[in-house]
């Protein structure tokens, strides 16, 4: 059997998804920058509101990039998309627990999954698409 190298998706697609790629890091490392700079407002709603530690915000902020990063870089997005969509479901856990609207979160981690699905070969042959999927019946 002979492998076949995947076909390149076109030009529309890997702009559309290294766009849904953009903004979810763009806000992630700015939710980042915010706990590491340990601003007043931004103290009072983990600390205060969320329930976390001060101390535990540099944490959360390296651990957010950390997994940014890995994310941003093609050869290890997909352990970065997994990776992240841990941290973005301890954000939604954490706003369910205080009563607070968690689309932003989910929102995210919907969009960095949708963009490394656009731009990214092995995401689309582990998770295709079809139309008109029939089975056979016999």
């Amino acid at each position: 059997m002979i492998a076949s190298r995947p076909v390149a998706p076109p030009k529309w697609q890997l702009w559309m998804g290294w766009g849904l790629t953009a903004l979810p890091v763009l806000m992630l490392l700015m939710s980042a920058a915010m706990k590491l700079g340990h601003k007043p407002d931004a103290v009072a709603m983990f600390a205060g509101k969320f329930g976390y530690q001060e101390g535990m915000l540099t944490t959360l902020a390296v651990v957010e990039l950390a997994c940014t990063l890995v994310y941003v870089v093609p050869r290890t997005a997909v352990l970065g998309a997994v990776l992240l969509t841990g941290a973005l479901g301890g954000a939604v856990a954490t706003h369910v627990r205080v009563g607070d609207v968690f689309a932003i979160p989910l929102l995210l981690g919907v969009m960095l999954w949708a963009g490394l699905f656009l731009r990214d070969d092995r995401v689309r042959a582990l998770l295709p698409l079809r139309e008109g999927h029939k089975e056979k019946t016999e």
